[in-house]
């Protein structure tokens, strides 16, 4: 899933860097969103106001509008990274690449010789790795991007008849590189059912709102099929659970952005949430029930994309933490409960209500160890915050109502209303029996809330 460490800017679980799929469409859909609306009133983390302005409106824009909104936020993008220290990218002419097997006189030399596509090993499942570096692409005028499709088809046809994988490197995709949407639309479409159907991963590392407009504006023409078979990482240290992260030829552009990540496996803006509401919030009356100032919590969503500190003493209210907790995981593109284990958490219902924590004991075990860390670290604050519920009225079972849709949901984004009783009974076991069933793993030390 989308890595969940990192710190504020480009921190993984950071819903602003990743778009996050419909869950509820339908009636359904509209009865729980209008429902939320009206409760939390909170927005969301993933943009600016002006980029939500620009996606809402993105049916209804030109190709050349789109394209314009695109070119903003890849400039802004630039900005925010140079204020922030990210590393430099140089889009010079990169020299040929040494260890590519096309001579000179190869007619997509002129493309190879960037170093931009690399045959990377193999994933833990046998599959050939090819990965996609942004930050090797030169100048627009300095690149044909007709051979560069040309030579990513050329390449992908010595693999396509068997499983494989993708890696995307976005980082280093600016406004000076980046290729027209009408190149990336007709680049979707030529790369048919041919090169899709073996396509078992695509893996997007960094990713930017960048890609959040990209996928709002393809979203008609990807299939759920294909949709399915993308991740997100903000971190490099994710791509070792997936492939053989030692056979990566990443840049070192990239692997300096890693370094500024310092390895903080809790987000920073869950653990800045938690903190300040685990000193000065657990007795407050209706917690995580209370609505926040819409435009208080945009002013912060502003302040956490650009990385810049958040004093929450400087807002008066207890409840615009927990808005802003609350908001930032049910925007997350894969949920932290990820979408594997939805099925498991729809049928506790069936248990028998003897076995049922230990059930759920089995499911959370199973979860990859970073999706495990955060969720423990989320459950022992709200088993903090069901044990004040003589003060602030929020039991387990309160508590589950409020977060169980934030932590979970179908990879098809649809949900049945009748969803709702299995999601929050399992979410109120995670609580009430919370040193029981996170008691079967280690996490490393420092992340108790």
């Amino acid at each position: 899933m989308c890595a969940l460490a990192g710190p504020r800017g480009t921190s993984s679980l950071r819903p602003s860097f990743c778009p996050s799929p419909d869950r509820l469409p339908g009636a359904a859909g509209a009865e729980l969103s209008e429902k939320r609306r009206s409760e939390d009133q909170e927005g969301t983390l993933s943009s600016t106001p002006s980029l939500q302005a620009g996606l809402a409106s993105a049916g209804n824009m030109s190709g050349i509008d789109l394209e314009a909104l695109a070119e903003i936020e890849l400039q802004k993008e630039e900005e925010e990274a140079t204020t922030l220290g990210a590393p430099r990218v140089s889009l010079a002419c990169t020299p040929a690449c040494k260890d590519s097997a096309l001579g000179m006189d190869h007619p997509y030399y002129d493309v190879a010789r960037h170093g931009i596509l690399h045959l990377a090993g193999d994933d833990n499942s046998g599959r050939r790795v090819i990965t996609f570096s942004c930050c090797r692409m030169p100048p627009s005028h300095e690149l044909n991007h007709s051979h560069l499709l040309g030579y990513l088809k050329y390449t992908l046809d010595q693999y396509v008849e068997n499983d494989y994988t993708i890696v995307y490197f976005h980082y280093g995709l600016t406004s000076r590189n980046k290729p027209s949407l009408s190149w990336l639309q007709s680049a979707y479409k030529e790369l048919g059912r041919k090169y899709k159907k073996n396509l078992k991963a695509l893996y997007v590392v960094h990713p930017t709102n960048f890609i959040k407009i990209l996928w709002t504006i393809f979203k008609p023409l990807i299939s759920h099929k294909f949709g399915k078979k993308v991740t997100y990482f903000n971190y490099l240290s994710e791509l070792r659970e997936h492939l053989k992260y030692d056979q990566l030829m990443i840049p070192p552009e990239v692997i300096r952005l890693r370094d500024k990540n310092k390895g903080e496996l809790i987000p920073p803006v869950m653990k800045e949430t938690v903190t300040y509401l685990k000193d000065k919030g657990l007795r407050s009356e209706g917690l995580f029930r209370r609505s926040a100032n819409v435009q208080t919590v945009k002013e912060i969503q502003r302040l956490y994309n650009q990385g810049k500190p958040v004093n929450f003493d400087d807002y008066g209210d207890i409840h615009i933490p927990a808005v802003i907790l609350k908001t930032f995981l049910r925007e997350l593109p894969q949920p932290l409960l990820t979408f594997e284990v939805y099925e498991q958490i729809l049928a506790i219902i069936s248990v028998e209500s003897s076995l049922r924590v230990t059930r759920c004991k089995e499911i959370v075990g199973g979860l990859p160890e970073h999706n495990y860390a955060v969720l423990k670290y989320l459950m022992g604050f709200l088993h903090l915050v069901s044990q004040e519920c003589i003060f602030n009225k929020m039991t387990g079972s309160n508590l589950a109502c409020v977060f169980g849709l934030n932590l979970i949901w179908p990879s098809n984004g649809a949900s049945s209303l009748n969803a709702l009783v299995p999601l929050n009974l399992f979410t109120e076991l995670m609580i009430d029996f919370y040193e029981n069933i996170f008691s079967s793993r280690v996490v490393p030390c420092g992340i108790s809330p």
